[in-house]
């Protein structure tokens, strides 16, 4: 357990008190080894000389920060060195993009896209414009108080390259860092896909449909043929991003310049036609039978009958309806009974329109979009409409949840700012400003355009996906002016741009988590983009808030985010808070430790101190009894532990559960000694990682060792999180230590903790414990439950079997009855307790009769009274204590000479003892020991509660008086024989001076005795021994006898964990 650091280390005193301290590293941030060895030469500051190295001047700090420079992060070197010629380098310049350019263009061209153009009349229609309002507000809520969290970590310190990224990784840490940025990785990959789709559409539905390859022969097959040719396509146009991206990112820029001035060119067109539409509408007809739409698709009139001349003829839309060009020909019975009319699809803002449309329109797949309102005689119920006819199906079941989950990707894209933060002048400034302004902008818009498409246009038509009662003219196109080429040649370079953006942001997001070394199998490596399709919900996910400062808006923005990834579509919500976790438990597990000062920390020490404060309430209950270790080791001179096997054993006993403090002591001043006490506690620290202890390590240096280890008793812990058991060895070779202070120190430990209410578990023969990799395939813990000690004894070899070294280990239990108890009655009783605890253990209750004294006994406590007189003049002076011993051992072999002359098995004898002795003797040997010379100054100091290396070589002039057991035995079983017998007789009257030895002492030795004989017959081949340890006389002047009963009561048994309570129930059968 304790390591002492020897007194007699040399050392000159010219040295500084701080040179064996490793300077730390600089604080500057472009900080060079100039400066770190730079000599301070002044005298101003004399005074602070001595600290130059490691506390600079705040003149040469605020230096080092002027002299920053924020460099974009890989693609400007590498475009920078495809210019270079001759081999020269050009000078790398600052970034010179400004907020407009930088932040609030990319972000516009990012927000904007195909949703915009494509899909938002749709959702008006379907929604109408109440519900489409509070779906709009709803998402541009949660993207602006995304942004605003985001500013508030950009407004903290410097923004290098990583945007995003390098800000939630900063104030989250490297694990939630990692996976958001993971998740966004894949998010905006994702987003470029449905970018390239968008693209795809546009160009085959809008600008050239004869581009198809593969057609529908009917309207049932014309979802396939746009899936197989946007594969073809999608294909195809992903290259040449991906080329033009390779190319160079300075090219995507200005590709990025003429598809922004398109779109807003296109924004502003829509606008332009509403204005033009209250006075002048433009020309845009339906037709409608009844109140059902017509596919403007195989007819040109919209009328079923015409004049030509003087003859009524039947049109196109008849032959549709009807089986014959012929006016006798029969007819569907709905177009019989219905008229055809043609209405305006664009009636305009003055046309009072904003009141049908306020209100939503659901629909059904497969049910044909009519117009609210309009009079037309219905077929009878259960009448089938034939899905040939021409009219206007939807294609989809429509629901408020999937409007949300469909319009959400038209207000991400907030990020595109922040990606480029390494391209910025100032992105600390930049990126607040000109994200949320782009957020305001696009907001205002969304807004505006959601009530304006609901004032202009028929509610047919915007409920009509793909124009087909418009001949598959892009209905906001119609609604613009000057021209609706405007529009779809705006939405096809909004939908490229974007996907460019989306393609150039990806990679470069990987390469910023590349950089920072926290996910190994992205260490080193160059990844492209990979567009793959799939539903864009997976971006919810990184827009979290991840903001400190504000608390508020921050939580409000988080909850908002994770009831839209919900309201989208609760299983890929599911999926990508899956693949978040996933990320993040593997960075944990496998990824570079980094310490970013990150804001877990904070709530972690926020979540302990609340945590701490509940456990100061009160002690814990019964039931929620746990030991919550203290375990004490001693270290060597190269702060090495001794005995790794204690270690072994708390792993095995906590299974990284609860609480564990690993302590030590080290003897010597704080001063002299803080850099082994940091070597110790590092080689402490290795060693509770290789055994899988998760705990924590304290190390304490102490003027002596008995106080080190009563400050760790009294102080580990904090507040309610406190030890309440302590391990510790036992200190094997106590009889051979010449200041006997380990043993005293041991019996302080055992004194102090039973003051404190403290468990005591004391492990001997600990080099004989397994260790963790080991398997015990038989075998049994044996509990030898002597006194109640509040359930220690049960507790803990069930808690050990749940180790996969003890669990094929059964468990036995053992209690001893005395003469007035019933041993049958007591057996029954011990299996039902077992029971309501539910463990499962053999039960053998064994009967110890009252039995005479035995010889055996007798002589024990007669010699160790007499190592107890020889310790008492320990404090003595030399000569007097060689007197002093030498009066004792010739009385004692006096005694013995005189009661038998002859021959006898007592015996005096000066062996020599092997250096290092640490294994138990095969024959218990009583020693009286006394060294002619006085010690040297020992290397290790002993310890209380550990047991020690082997000693050096004992001197030859010990002396021993030996007296064995086992040969007591043999001569009493022996024949008679005239030498023997006398001998034997004249050795058993020796009882006057029996008599005269301390009664309690030998009932005590008799105890110990008798359960040992009992322990050992029963249990010698056990795994594991536990039982209960006696405490301590309360008169200190036993205090030498006690080891001594401990010794005989534990010998001959190989593993042997003697447990002392800590005064209070541990296990109850009560629920």
């Amino acid at each position: 357990m304790l390591n002492n650091l020897t007194d007699c280390e040399d050392g000159d005193g010219g040295a500084n008190p701080g040179d064996g301290n490793p300077k730390e590293s600089s604080p500057f941030i472009n900080s060079t080894d100039t400066e770190k060895g730079k000599e301070y030469d002044g005298k101003n500051m004399a005074l602070f000389e001595e600290e130059m190295d490691t506390s600079p001047m705040v003149s040469s700090l605020l230096s080092g920060l002027a002299n920053y420079t924020n460099l974009p992060q890989g693609s400007r070197e590498h475009e920078e060195a495809e210019n270079n010629e001759g081999g020269k380098k050009k000078p790398v310049q600052a970034p010179r993009m400004g907020t407009f350019m930088g932040v609030y263009l990319p972000c516009l061209q990012n927000i904007f896209g195909v949703i915009l153009f494509l899909r938002l009349t749709w959702v008006v229609g379907i929604a109408g414009i109440m519900e489409s309002f509070c779906m709009v507000l709803l998402c541009c809520s949660c993207t602006m108080l995304t942004a605003i969290s985001m500013s508030a970590i950009a407004t903290n310190g410097v923004v290098p390259a990583g945007g995003s990224y390098y800000m939630i990784s900063r104030s989250l840490g490297p694990e939630f860092g990692g996976a958001v940025g993971l998740c966004f990785y894949l998010g905006t990959t994702f987003a470029g896909a449905m970018y390239i789709l968008g693209t795809i559409e546009i160009l085959l539905a809008y600008l050239f449909p004869a581009m198809a390859i593969f057609k529908a022969e009917d309207a049932s097959g014309e979802a396939s043929a746009m899936l197989n040719n946007m594969r073809v396509y999608g294909t195809c146009v992903l290259t040449c991003m991906a080329t033009v991206v390779f190319v160079g990112v300075k090219y995507v820029n200005k590709f990025a310049l003429v598809f922004l001035g398109c779109v807003i060119l296109s924004i502003l067109a829509i606008y332009a036609g509403v204005i033009k539409s209250a006075f002048d509408p433009p020309y845009f007809p339906i037709c409608l039978l009844g109140n059902r739409t017509l596919s403007h698709h195989g007819f040109d009139v919209c009328a079923k009958l015409a004049w030509e001349g003087n003859e009524t003829v039947t049109t196109q839309l008849w032959g549709l309806f009807c089986s014959s060009r012929f006016l006798n020909a029969t007819c569907d019975e709905y177009f019989t009974q219905n008229n055809v009319t043609e209405i305006q699809g664009i009636p305009g803002a003055a046309s009072g329109l904003i009141k049908e449309n306020l209100w939503s329109s659901y629909l059904t797949k497969g049910v044909i979009v009519e117009k609210r309102g309009m009079p037309s005689v219905g077929l009878a119920d259960g009448a089938l409409i034939n899905m040939d006819h021409p009219y206007v199906f939807s294609d989809m079941t429509s629901y408020f949840t999937l409007l949300v989950g469909i319009y959400f990707p038209s207000v991400t894209g907030i990020m595109a700012g922040s990606n480029r933060s390494g391209d910025l002048r100032d992105a600390q400034k930049s990126i607040p400003t000109g994200t949320i302004l782009a957020i305001a902008t696009t907001s205002a818009v969304y807004i505006s355009s959601v009530i304006l498409f609901g004032a202009c246009i028929e509610g047919v038509v915007l409920r009509d996906k793909f124009g087909e009662a418009v001949s598959g003219n892009l209905v906001v196109g119609t609604l613009a002016w000057p021209s609706p080429w405007v529009i779809v040649i705006g939405s096809f370079f909004s939908t490229c741009g974007a996907g460019l953006q989306s393609l150039t942001g990806a990679p470069r997001l990987l390469q910023a988590i590349s950089r920072d070394g926290i996910v190994p199998f992205l260490q080193g490596s160059c990844f492209a983009s990979a567009s793959l399709p799939g539903r864009s919900c997976l971006q919810l996910f990184p827009e979290k808030p991840a903001s400190e400062p504000i608390w508020t808006l921050s939580f409000l923005g988080m909850s908002l985010c994770l009831a839209l990834m919900f309201i989208c579509s609760w299983y890929y919500a599911l999926v990508a808070m899956l693949i978040a976790g996933l990320i993040y438990k593997y960075i944990e597990y496998r990824g570079a430790e980094k310490e970013w000062g990150d804001g877990i920390r904070g709530l972690s020490l926020s979540a302990a101190r609340y945590a701490l404060l509940r456990l100061e309430e009160g002690p814990p209950h019964t039931k929620n009894w746990r030991p919550q270790l203290l375990v004490l080791v001693r270290v060597d001179q190269d702060q090495n532990v001794v005995h790794p096997q204690l270690l072994s054993l708390t792993s095995q006993l906590k299974a990284g559960k609860g609480l564990t403090i690993v302590g030590s002591v080290l003897e010597g001043t704080f001063l002299d000694n803080h850099p082994q006490a940091q070597r110790a506690e590092e080689s402490i620290r290795r060693l509770m990682e290789a055994e899988k202890v998760k705990g924590f390590c304290q190390v304490v240096i102490s003027s002596n060792l008995r106080d080190g280890v009563s400050h760790l008793i009294q102080s580990g812990g904090l507040g309610g999180l406190q030890h309440n058991t302590v391990l510790v060895g036992w200190p094997r070779n106590w009889r051979q230590k010449e200041d006997h202070q380990t043993w005293r120190n041991f019996i302080e430990l055992v004194r102090e903790t039973t003051a404190g209410h403290l468990a005591l578990l004391v492990t001997k023969n600990v080099s004989m414990f397994p260790g963790n990799p080991e398997r015990f395939s038989e075998g049994s813990i044996d509990v030898w439950w002597i006194v109640h000690d509040g359930g220690m004894l049960m507790l803990l070899p069930f808690l050990l079997r749940h180790h996969k070294v003890w669990r094929k280990c059964k468990m036995r239990i053992f209690t001893v009855a005395q003469m007035d108890d019933n041993s049958i009655q007591m057996k029954k009783d011990l299996t039902t307790f077992l029971y309501h605890l539910r463990i499962t253990a053999e039960v053998e209750v064994v009967e110890m009769h009252e039995s005479d004294i035995s010889a055996y006994t007798y002589e024990k406590t007669l010699v160790m009274e007499q190592r107890s007189q020889i310790l008492k003049q320990m404090h003595l002076t030399k000569n007097e204590r060689e007197r002093e011993i030498q009066s004792i051992t010739d009385e004692s072999r006096g005694s013995i000479r005189r009661k038998n002359p002859a021959n006898t098995r007592l015996r005096l004898n000066v062996p020599e003892e092997t250096a290092g002795d640490s294994e138990e003797k095969p024959e218990e040997e009583v020693q009286l020991i006394h060294d002619q010379s006085a010690p040297s100054c020992p290397s290790s100091t002993p310890s209380p509660g550990e047991e020690p290396e082997g000693e050096g070589e004992a001197d030859p002039d010990k002396v021993h008086l030996t007296w064995t057991k086992d040969k007591s035995v043999a001569e009493k079983n022996k024949g008679p024989s005239p030498v023997s017998s006398e001998g034997i007789k004249d050795f058993f009257s020796m009882k006057p001076e029996w008599e005269n030895l301390n009664q309690s002492n030998v009932r005590r030795m008799h105890t110990a005795v008798r359960l040992n004989e009992v322990i050992v017959k029963k249990s010698r081949d056990a795994k594991l021994v536990l039982l209960n340890m006696p405490g301590p006389p309360r008169n200190r002047n036993g205090d030498e006898n006690y080891m001594e009963f401990l010794e005989v009561l534990t010998e001959h048994l190989d593993r042997v964990m003697l447990v002392r309570g800590g005064g209070r129930e541990v296990i109850t059968i009560y629920s």
